[in-house]
């Protein structure tokens, strides 16, 4: 009896630190940023984001290529992780001259987001900037964007980039949300 409590013991301790640490690797830290947010209010990322686990794309609303599908992609993530409600989704312009709070928030209307978990932003271009290429490594995104999506821990860290062209991407980056919602801190 005493081997089989030690037994579960053990295999309990290896479940649990399984669920501890997410093999996700580190690609790079997220630095504090201030945007405006589709509703005209300032959206700072150290208050609305640390400590979340969440996931950016890089848009504008007068895409003719694929950030049209990429909305969609995020309007699925939103509808597949719904009862995840700690996991937030933030898809930033790279057109700030057209794309203003008010054009922001009538497309994110059009994709049917929640305010509360998925956010529209825009800002200053060379922030736009600094964020897109030398944060999240996207390239120049006044010259070209990613139709990548990037996930980011609760450390602000990138853990993951997914090309949602690729069928399973998606299913993917919802396992691996998951996973990181397990990871402690």
């Amino acid at each position: 009896m005493r081997l089989l409590r030690i037994a579960a013991v053990v295999l309990a301790g290896a479940f649990l630190s399984g669920c501890l640490k997410s093999n996700l690797p580190e690609l790079g830290d997220v630095p504090a940023f201030e945007l405006t947010g589709e509703d005209g209010s300032a959206f700072r990322s150290a208050e609305e984001l640390a400590g979340k686990v969440w996931v950016a794309d890089f848009i504008f609303t007068t895409c003719n290529g694929p950030c049209p599908r990429m909305s969609t992609h995020m309007q699925r993530l939103q509808e597949m992780t719904a009862e995840m409600t700690d996991v937030q989704m933030v898809s930033v312009t790279i057109d700030p001259k057209t794309d203003t709070p008010e054009v922001l928030a009538a497309y994110a209307r059009r994709y049917k987001h929640d305010p509360a978990r998925w956010h529209f932003l825009t800002g200053r271009p060379a922030d736009l900037q600094a964020l897109g290429k030398d944060a999240f490594h996207l390239g120049d995104v006044n010259v070209d964007h990613s139709a990548r999506f990037a996930l980011v821990d609760r450390k602000m860290r990138i853990r993951g980039y997914y090309e949602l062209a690729d069928s399973g991407a998606l299913k993917q980056l919802v396992a691996d949300i998951a996973s990181l919602r397990r990871e402690v801190l």
